[in-house]
């Protein structure tokens, strides 16, 4: 159990220090919609906002961004 707990934390530490976090508030109901057609196309529901999120920089900027 130790060794997991030690993992949890090695991980943890690793994703604060390479990442940012952005929470996202959805209304009841959205999640389960979004998780479902991420799903259909084979992506988390991470991958499928983080999508969204590049094509709309891309069009609102002309340029690219590595998420």
């Amino acid at each position: 159990m130790a060794d997991k707990a030690k993992a949890t934390a090695y991980k943890n530490s690793f994703n604060a220090e390479k990442y940012d976090r952005v929470g996202l508030m959805l209304k009841k109901g959205t999640k389960q919609s979004l998780q479902d057609v991420a799903k259909e196309k084979g992506e988390s529901i991470n991958g499928y906002i983080k999508n969204a999120v590049q094509a709309r920089f891309k069009a609102d900027t002309g340029e690219d961004i590595n998420l």
